[in-house]
């Protein structure tokens, strides 16, 4: 993964250089163990921080401030070379009086909402053809505004298609617009135009044309008026005499003075029926329940018949003659003249149950039968009704339709000829005055372009997308930055995370394994105590992992680790080297071997010779122990470089390595094999097998979970035991996760140096 300097890491791919005195030096490792308890760690309660946002913007600072310069100049451009365009506004007074109602009918009060429909009614008609036609021929008004007149509409326009001639075409303006201010009568007639002059001659215009327009409405409704009234007042008059027609005829066809009455009786009388006839259902489902128990001889059924009584008393001596049967059985024997008795009277009184039950069973069904046909007769009954009562109600229907509507007519007839005697026939439907306020007058500014507020707008847009761009490009981010998201999507411990943290210059400060400064720790006290402060946080949080990983199986012991990752260029080698050195460290002997065959980099990192190492001893050319190296003032750690590159890496792991780590087990306390990536390798599948257990590295903020989730699945369907995941290069402003390692720098900024 390419690195600039701004985003280097504390440890990059770089070989691990060795130092005046002969040992190795090699740069920490990135670690800390999982996440505080407290408040702070709890999933529900954590939120993202605003310190992460600022991170975001940070990240796409000079894009944000490219795109919103540009969008800010395209705009002032643009709107530089528009021309101006000036606007007049005509006033006109709506002076609503309370009208008279139509015909001389009482005038409706008026309302807000008659207000407003009655206003939206006006601009409407100002809108109208009528109104703008006249306006837009005398002043040429769609030539001004791109649509010349000769022209016509073009080939795919609405009134080409409907073979509409262009004279005929109704008149729009897309320069006029017509506003109300609020709570007011007022209707403004506002007409834009890139000729002032021609701008308010043209609202003045169509203000005059408007009001010759109400005028002439006014004018055609009265005159119409009294042809329309005489015309519906005939038509009503016929319309009565044959409703009332109709009505004496349903009458006498009927035969009914009042269907009404006639309908409530016989309701009443459906209602009961139904009643006997549920009751009746109910006891013919009892009596049918009865019957079926007692047909399958269920005691209980026949003791709740009228005979139970008896029944009771004939199963009681039954059962007083089986007991005595059964003590003169016990007593005497079956020889015996009393045991003869006995059984005789057992017989007898068995015989009487039977002829009782019997009887109680020829009860039963006579009861049922009986309760059935009750049912059906009621049935029929509640049938021949409700056929009655649905037709006399439907004939009775029709007869209140008759009637109403012939009640209908004669007063709808009646009310007419009452008011046209009232108020005459030149009643108006509605009195307005509509006047025009004031006069439109050529405009001295433009009203667009308004190049200050353009100007503002589009910096403000452009800066609101520039930023909701670099939000959601983050939110939508697929890669891996929390270790609440892998627990949560990947159902998978985080035993370790490695933070990104940037040096000056990108240099780094390496440890050195003799326990004495390296060259590099004098160059850097120069420097200042930031990056060295840095730097213990960084040794810490090694240990820190170290203990997370052996203690993450409580179960057994880990004497063997497999450090692998999902892709190249996750820093598993890194780690892997990190623990291998820092549990030496401890005075534990550990083992560091090399793993991937294909590509491997531990004896670049240590600056060790690869001319030899576990392909030879895969291939049985020689013994592992014999390929061993290890650091001069670092003895615990033994480290077992891959040996050449092979492309039979496949081929060659197997039982020989598994053999190799179980010789090994005996005499180390931690074996760590550094694996190739899982996807597309073979290798690491088969070594997952052999160890105790299996740590995945990921780089926050590159690798992807679905890239992880694959890993896991493969590793979970071979049985190997996943310890966990390990985060590498992250950064604390990503996710609030990481707010907490923060601590390790504060706390040794505020620990003495030389502590």
């Amino acid at each position: 993964m390419p690195r600039d300097n701004e985003s280097a890491l504390l440890v990059p791919d770089r070989p691990i250089p060795v130092s005046a005195q002969g040992g190795w030096v090699f740069t920490p490792a990135l670690a800390s163990g999982p996440p505080p308890s407290g408040p702070e760690s709890d999933p529900e309660a954590v939120s993202v921080p605003l310190s992460h946002y600022i991170w975001v913007l940070r990240t796409h600072r000079w894009k944000i401030v490219s795109f919103v310069l540009a969008c800010t100049i395209a705009t002032w451009i643009v709107s530089r070379r528009i021309t101006p365009v000036y606007e007049s506004t005509a006033t006109i007074d709506v002076d609503r009086q309370t009208p008279q109602g139509v015909i001389g009918q009482e005038a409706a009060r008026n309302s807000p909402n008659d207000a407003d429909q009655f206003l939206a009614t006006q601009i409407r008609l100002i809108q109208s053809d009528s109104v703008l036609r006249p306006v837009a021929d005398k002043y040429k008004l769609l030539e001004h505004e791109g649509r010349p007149a000769a022209a016509g509409p073009s080939v795919f326009s609405p009134q080409r298609i409907a073979r509409v001639r262009p004279e005929e075409a109704p008149v729009l303006l897309k320069n006029l617009r017509i506003t109300r201010p609020p709570n007011t009568y007022i209707l403004l007639v506002n007409y834009r135009s890139t000729d002032p002059e021609l701008a308010a001659r043209a609202a003045n215009a169509i203000a005059q044309s408007y009001l010759e327009h109400t005028y002439n409405i006014r004018i055609r409704s009265s005159a119409s008026l009294s042809a329309f009234m005489e015309k519906q007042l005939d038509e009503l008059r016929a319309k009565m005499e044959r409703s009332s027609a109709a009505l004496a005829q349903f009458e006498r066809v009927l035969n009914v003075i009042n269907p009404e009455e006639k309908t409530s009786i016989l309701s009443a009388r459906l209602l009961q029926l139904n009643t006997e006839y549920t009751n009746a259902q109910a006891e013919r489902v009892r009596r049918e329940s009865v019957r079926r128990s007692v047909a399958t001889g269920a005691p209980a059924a026949a003791q709740a018949s009228q005979q139970g009584e008896d029944l009771r008393r004939i199963n009681d001596r039954l059962n007083e003659a089986s007991e005595r049967f059964a003590q003169v059985k016990a007593q005497f024997g079956p020889n015996h003249p009393e045991f003869r008795k006995t059984a005789a009277q057992v017989s007898e009184i068995r015989r009487a149950l039977d002829a009782m039950q019997r009887d109680i069973v020829g009860r039963v069904q006579v009861e049922y039968e009986q309760a059935l046909s009750r049912e059906l007769m009621l049935q029929k009954a509640v049938a021949e009704v409700k056929a009655e009562f649905d037709r006399i109600n439907s004939r009775s229907f029709e007869y209140q339709a008759l009637k109403r509507e012939a009640e209908a007519d004669k007063k709808l007839y009646e009310e007419l000829v009452r008011k046209i005697k009232e108020a005459g026939i030149n009643a108006g439907f509605q009195n307005s005055a509509v006047r025009l306020a004031d006069l439109a007058r050529p405009a001295l500014l433009p009203v667009y372009p308004n190049i200050p507020l353009n100007v503002a707008i589009a910096f403000l847009l452009s800066a609101l997308a520039a930023v909701a761009a670099a939000i959601v490009s983050d939110a939508v981010d697929t890669t891996i930055r929390d270790p609440e998201q892998v627990c949560r999507s990947l159902n998978v411990e985080v035993v370790g995370t490695l933070p990104a943290v940037r040096m000056w210059k990108n240099r780094i400060r390496p440890l050195a394994l003799s326990g004495q400064p390296a060259a590099e720790d004098k160059a850097m006290a120069r420097r200042g105590s930031a990056a060295e402060n840095a730097v213990s946080g960084f040794e810490e949080a090694i240990r820190t992992l170290r203990n997370s990983i052996l203690l993450s199986d409580v179960d057994r012991r880990i004497r063997s680790l497999l450090v692998t990752s999902a892709s190249p260029g996750e820093g598993k080698s890194t780690t892997g080297a990190h623990l291998a050195i820092t549990h030496a460290e401890q005075g534990k002997k550990t083992l560091l071997i090399d793993g991937d065959l294909r590509k491997p980099s531990v004896h670049k990192r240590f600056k060790i010779p690869a001319t030899k190492g576990l392909s030879n001893v895969l291939t049985a050319e020689c013994a592992w122990r014999e390929l061993l190296v290890s650091p001069e003032h670092l003895p615990e750690l033994h480290i077992l470089p891959a040996g050449p590159p092979s492309r039979r890496a496949s081929d060659l792991i197997g039982k020989g390595l598994e053999e190799v780590i179980e010789e090994a087990a005996t005499e180390y306390d931690l074996i760590i094999l550094d694996g190739p990536p899982l996807l597309g390798f073979a290798e690491p599948l088969q070594m997952a097998t052999i160890v105790d257990g299996v740590v995945v590295v990921t780089r926050a903020g590159a690798t992807s979970r679905k890239a992880v989730g694959s890993v896991l699945t493969a590793l979970r369907r071979l049985r190997a035991n996943v310890l966990g995941v390990v985060l590498n290069d992250v950064n604390k402003e990503m996710s609030a996760s990481y707010y907490y390692y923060g601590y390790y720098s504060k706390y040794y900024q505020d620990t003495p140096h030389n502590a």
